[in-house]
């Protein structure tokens, strides 16, 4: 199965391709550059394996939660895509994308992994969702939020947590300061990838998940996205 995946939701921009269980992706914290980067890497990762647009099974996307115009990037990009090759979308959660990171921290490497995923949604909130991981999958435990930080609850009792993400470092690190005990190990600088993107929504297309591209839909979480310049100054204020 082959897969072209785009993660474009927060300030680092990814494009990965699937093959047959192989991984080959181009990463870059680029803020403002993902519609400059995002399909002329597309167009190398294919040309460098040797694949055509048409030999492509499905496009898989970061649907959020993450920054407005980035989210709305991948869709418009995975769309117009998929509907010329009438191929099927892939929408896999950026909070859960975020939350394979935490592989990498568990120097044990054990089977099982509790991550608690926070991603910086400025004007003093952050996107957060907990998940266990077993393998390349993460099963979402709660809903996914945004709220300020020290309204955050990661769930149950245990002690150890994986913390992944810049939401850890938001607000003068509040969630990271106020939860730490849970935490085995916090990583706040961690961002999505779109490699990890392409493992889940290599399983997620298995399971048959998979949408007609007319039927995706972003998450963006607030039901405001566009805020008003007073309405942000106020929110500002509000998180002082």
């Amino acid at each position: 199965m082959n897969l072209l995946a785009f993660e474009t939701s927060t300030e680092a921009c990814s494009v990965a391709l699937w093959l047959d269980g192989e991984v080959r992706e181009r990463y870059e914290l680029a803020p403002r550059r993902h519609a400059e980067l995002s399909l002329p890497w597309a167009e190398q990762l294919l040309d460098e394996a040797g694949l055509k647009r048409s030999q492509l099974d499905a496009i898989a996307i970061g649907r959020g939660p993450g920054a407005f115009t980035g989210v709305r990037l991948a869709i418009a990009l995975a769309q117009g895509i998929a509907l010329a090759l009438d191929k099927p979308i892939v929408p896999v959660s950026t909070l859960a994308v975020l939350a394979l990171r935490a592989r990498a921290m568990d120097v044990a490497q054990t089977l099982t992994q509790r991550v608690f995923a926070a991603i910086d949604a400025r004007m003093g909130e952050v996107y957060t969702a907990a998940f266990e991981l077993r393998g390349d999958e993460a099963n979402l435990l709660d809903t996914e939020v945004v709220l300020a930080p020290d309204a955050a609850i990661v769930p149950g009792e245990e002690d150890d947590w994986f913390g992944v993400g810049t939401g850890f470092a938001a607000g003068d690190a509040a969630l990271r300061a106020r939860l730490s005990a849970r935490f085995a190990a916090v990583d706040a600088e961690a961002l999505p990838h779109a490699a990890d993107l392409a493992r889940l929504a290599a399983a997620a297309y298995a399971r048959g998940e998979a949408v007609a591209p007319e039927r995706v839909e972003p998450a963006y979480l607030r039901n405001n996205v566009a805020l008003t310049i007073a309405e942000q100054v106020a929110l500002r204020a509000k998180s002082r």
